[in-house]
């Protein structure tokens, strides 16, 4: 298909473009062709709303307000268990989370016994009329989707969901703009089981808080001492371990040292005290030793002037020698007695001079055991020191087993100490909130609220009116104007053919008859402006023959064949309608014609054109119609004979009319179309959907065929004017008086 017209084209583009923007007038158009629709749905729609405002239980709120408390009081000064809540958004928010919890929920109806409640438990209720019908309508639906037999315990529980599921329905919680404070609101048919609801939850929500932190201690506090038993243990093991140890290597240890330790150290002591001794008792003996060697007798040595014995003999011999000077003034030397006292004193001299060698014997004899007794020492402090190595090397895994021991006792008494302290915990937990006031009985209902029920339902009345007319015109696939055409088709718009009881006043006949019968009638006219668009379609170029066609049948094809040749002929114009709707022969009977040989036998030879065409006598259009006895499964219309039928029209007839067959059923008319000069494609008026047009212009596209454009055909002109202005048959109403009806 082609389109000669490119000014046309743009002008249809520019049109398509400016009909793209926004136009109330448009949209007012829609309302009013859809004003039934509009006034249905909203009426509906409000009605609903209006009986379900006014058969609705009366219903009241109730209110109690929680707060989140971030003071605590410390009652002692150690760490909970479980700490407080901390003062941020998001706990406010987990919070309101954990008041509108299932659990929390089984908890109110377990203690208020709302199972037995009939608001809550739908079982104890009186079914009523509409009762009785959703039971129906749930046992349907129940026995569409069977459900595996239930035993008695399941079946109460589901029940006691059900309850909840019900309570929580009733239930609202929120918070409080950005503070701490959270609302708990419980809506039910009686105010005062409302307040009492309500103010359960944010009981029951304090109670929890206690019971979690009670529960939480309780728990530290077994598992501590459980735990404590199995450390104690381990201390003492490990402490055990390092006793053995020492005992085993000989560790043993007073004072902070072990005893090899002590007792090197005792040992270095008398080492030392054994070599001064020993210097000592040398010094003396030498000190001796020298003295003697120098003369003396060793009455000077140090160790005989303290000897008590030679003191005595000192004193004897002092005695004695008093005694001896005596006797020698008075007797002489030779006297007795002056010879027994000198050998007397001689005898004293020798027995200091024997205890003086005793003492010197003596100073050697200590000398000797002085030696003897470092050198023991220094022997026991040898032998001390190879243990004190051994023991050395024996520490290093003493040391590792007392700090296993050591670590076992730390971790014991901090665990030792927690325990006291989460002991000493037990009974003064405090809640993370308290209630700021409880829900009172409300005095006023909350729902339902009959002046925001009402203007919701008008509102909701014009949005739903407005949705089905949007929808209604997006589900309407027909065609209602020119726009409509050339915008969604892309195509030229030909004409419009009215629906002849819009247009006639009083009583109208048949279409065909009227335009004979009113030449200057606007149903009249609607055809020879389809004629002058024909003719125009293809500019420079003659257009004769014309086939007719539709994308289904039933869209006037032929009364527009027919009407459009006997008004052409009327204008004084040669014209011949072709019936080509080998199937219906429409013309036949929209004629009255009843004829024995028609086209198939011209195109066969059997029967000249002279004997086939007929003449109406009202306008003098020839008809060219189809024998009743015409069926034939060849191809007719692509044959030379149908060539050359056509080309002796054209030079003999002013306007040729072929009535095709529809192009979606058929196939004869993709045949026949390229042969015509121009196709005029109609469309019933909102009726033939686009999709079956789009189809048939698929269908002929390729075959050579030149679209004239569409025509629109039962326009019915009393509804035209409520749709896209701009449409020549938006303004009828203001230039019918033009025509003479």
């Amino acid at each position: 298909m082609t389109d000669d017209d490119g000014g046309l084209g743009a002008q249809r583009r520019m049109g398509g473009g400016l009909a793209e923007q926004f136009d109330l007038r448009r949209l007012a158009n829609m309302f009013r062709r859809r004003m039934r629709l509009f006034g249905a749905v909203a009426l509906v729609v409000f009605v609903a709303v209006v009986l379900v405002t006014l058969t609705a239980t009366p219903m009241y709120t109730a209110t109690a307000n929680v707060m989140l408390d971030t003071r605590q009081e410390q009652v002692v000064n150690v760490e909970a268990v479980l700490s407080g809540l901390p003062a941020d958004s998001s706990v406010v928010d987990t919070e309101v989370e954990i008041l509108k919890s299932r659990r929390l929920a089984e908890r109110v109806v377990h203690a208020l016994q709302l199972d037995k409640d009939p608001e809550f438990n739908p079982a104890l209720r009186t079914t009523g009329p509409i009762g009785a019908i959703k039971g129906a309508i749930s046992g349907a639906l129940s026995a569409l989707t069977p459900e595996e037999a239930q035993d008695g315990a399941v079946a109460e529980q589901k029940a006691q969901e059900r309850v909840v599921d019900n309570v929580l329905s009733h239930l609202s919680v929120r918070r409080s703009g950005l503070t701490y404070v959270i609302n708990v609101s419980f809506e039910s048919e009686s105010p005062t089981k409302a307040a009492t609801i309500a103010n359960k939850f944010a009981e029951l929500y304090l109670l929890e808080q206690l019971e979690a932190k009670f529960e939480a201690t309780q728990q530290a506090t077994e598992w501590l001492n459980t735990r404590l038993d199995s450390l104690r243990d381990q201390v003492l093991a490990d402490e055990a371990a390092v006793q053995q140890y020492k005992i085993a290597n000989n560790l043993l240890s007073a004072e902070g040292a072990t005893l090899t330790e002590q007792e090197i150290s005792s040992y270095n002591q008398s080492l030392a005290d054994a070599r001064a001794q020993v210097a000592e008792d040398e010094a003396r003996l030498a000190t001796a030793r020298r003295q003697l060697a120098s003369g003396s007798t060793g009455d000077d040595v140090g160790e005989a002037l303290s000897s008590p014995v030679i003191q005595q003999l000192r004193q004897q011999r002092a005695e004695v020698s008093s005694k001896v000077a005596d006797l020698q003034g008075r007797y002489g030397e030779r006297h007795p007695e002056m010879l027994t006292a000198r050998r007397q004193l001689t005898d004293i001299d020798a027995q200091i001079q024997a205890e003086i060698q005793r003492i010197i014997s003596n100073l050697e004899a200590q000398v000797q055991v002085s030696r003897q007794r470092a050198a023991a020492i220094a022997g026991s402090l040898s032998n001390a020191r190879g243990t004190l190595a051994g023991n050395n090397q024996a520490m290093v895994r003493l040391n590792e087993l007392e700090r296993t021991a050591e670590a076992s006792r730390t971790l014991y008494e901090s665990y030792l100490n927690r325990y006291k302290e989460t002991s000493t915990q037990q009974g003064i937990e405090q809640s993370d909130a308290r209630v700021v006031s409880n829900a009172t009985i409300p005095t006023g209902q909350s729902s339902p609220k009959v002046p925001l029920n009402l203007a919701l339902g008008l509102v909701l009345a014009l949005g739903a009116g407005v949705g089905a007319v949007v929808l209604a015109e997006m589900l309407d696939a027909g065609l209602a104007t020119a726009e409509d055409v050339e915008q969604r088709l892309d195509v030229s718009y030909l004409g419009a053919i009215p629906l002849l009881s819009s247009v006639a006043e009083g009583r109208a006949g048949s279409p065909v008859d009227y335009v004979v019968e009113k030449p200057l009638s606007s149903f009249a006219e609607a055809f020879r402006n389809l004629r002058a668009s024909v003719i125009y379609s293809r500019l420079g170029e003659p257009v004769n023959v014309v086939a007719v066609t539709s994308a289904l049948p039933g869209e006037g094809k032929t009364t527009t064949s027919v009407c459009l040749a006997r008004s052409a002929a009327l204008q004084g114009h040669r014209v011949i309608v072709v019936d080509c709707d080998l199937r219906r022969r429409s013309v036949n009977r929209l004629m009255g014609k009843d004829p024995s040989i028609g086209l198939i036998e011209v195109l066969a030879g059997e029967a000249s054109l002279d004997q086939v065409v007929a003449t109406d006598p009202a306008t003098g259009m020839r008809l060219l119609p189809l024998a009743n006895t015409s069926v034939t499964a060849r191809d007719v219309f692509g044959s030379p004979a149908m060539d050359r039928l056509l080309d002796e029209l054209r030079r003999n007839y002013d306007l040729v009319v072929l009535d095709t067959a529809p192009v979606l059923p058929v196939a004869d008319t993709r045949v026949l179309a390229p042969k015509a000069d121009a196709v005029v494609f109609l469309a019933r008026w909102r009726k033939t959907p686009q999709h079956a047009i789009e189809a048939a212009f698929r269908q002929l596209l390729g075959t050579g065929a030149h679209l004239g454009g569409v025509a629109l055909t039962q326009v019915d002109m009393k509804q035209q004017s409520k749709y896209g202005y701009g449409d020549p048959g938006y303004y009828y109403a203001e230039y019918k008086k033009y025509y003479v009806s």
